[in-house]
């Protein structure tokens, strides 16, 4: 089912489309049209971190769209999308199937992908089970290898904390989660980016705008062997690859970096100075980098 907006009446450059998933769950994506010339150009579909929404493109979806039609998806659980009803499918293999929905709905057969954290481990499983659908891939402040002290850090504050009484108030919770990650922030980004992770509820609180049962996964027993996901990394192949890297990651490690560009030949890494995980792509050194991943996709 899509919904389509007039944004020439809402000042708005998306339209939103709705679909469901197999398992009945209402997901949602904003969808930027893109220039007309690239109209058989394979999108480029955005997907953001573990605990992010649209928003988190807000910025950078209407600039990739300037070259190419951009498709921001939401996760189940997370702003628009419905809460799933077994917090267990708050899994990268069922965000897959969701993914492979909506691409299914459009019929979209290529497409290139800006997956941030856990919206790169995405990229990198479809990839895996997608061969030859995927035309470029930007991972953003993620790979096959991640910190297990980030990861530690990441599990601590998923699902926790209550709401607060104004956007003040959060953006400086948030910012205090947060200090580490972008040291560099003052008191208007830190609302910037707490407007595009929270929301309002009817009851006047300012709340995190995601299902807190996402964390439910995280809290299982991880398997002793750990899961190998240079595979999945490796089955990009020899399409255009951009490395993300938070100069200040606890995430990804530069060394990991480092062995993701020598083991695929259309990688190239990038490091955002004065921030860790995740850069929000919004930096100058993202935006370029992200310019020149572009002028390399295929045009059809």
């Amino acid at each position: 089912m899509t919904v389509k907006q007039d944004i020439r009446a809402d000042g708005r450059d998306w339209s939103d489309h709705y679909w469901w998933s197999a398992d009945g769950v209402r997901l949602h994506a904003r969808v930027y049209a893109g220039p007309e010339a690239a109209a058989e150009a394979p999108p480029v579909l955005c997907m953001p971190g573990l605990a992010r929404n649209v928003r988190d493109f807000e910025a950078l979806a209407p600039h990739v769209a300037r070259s190419r039609r951009t498709i921001v998806v939401e996760f189940r659980g997370r702003g628009e999308s419905a809460y799933a009803k077994d917090p267990m499918t708050y899994v990268p293999l069922t965000y897959v199937q969701d993914v492979v929905a909506l691409l299914d709905e459009l019929e979209i057969a290529r497409f290139a992908t800006i997956g941030t954290s856990l919206g790169g481990l995405v990229s990198m499983l479809m990839a895996a089970s997608m061969t030859g659908r995927l035309v470029g891939a930007v991972l953003n402040d993620v790979g096959p290898e991640l910190e297990a002290k980030g990861l530690e850090r990441i599990r601590d504050y998923i699902g926790a904390g209550g709401g607060q009484p104004t956007w003040i108030h959060a953006a400086r919770a948030f910012a205090e989660l947060n200090a580490a990650v972008y040291p560099g922030y003052g008191i208007h980004d830190w609302l910037r980016l707490t407007k595009r992770t929270h929301r309002l509820t009817p009851e006047g609180r300012i709340v995190t705008d995601y299902d807190k049962q996402i964390a439910a996964p995280l809290r299982l027993p991880a398997p002793e062997a750990g899961i190998d996901l240079w595979p999945a990394y490796r089955a990009l192949g020899d399409i255009p690859v951009l490395v993300l890297r938070g100069a200040l990651s606890d995430i990804l490690a530069k060394g990991a970096a480092q062995k993701m560009e020598q083991a695929l030949p259309g990688a190239r890494l990038v490091e955002v100075p004065g921030v860790g995980h995740a850069p929000t792509m919004d930096e100058p050194a993202a935006v370029a980098a992200i310019d020149a991943w572009l002028a390399d996709l295929p045009a059809t």
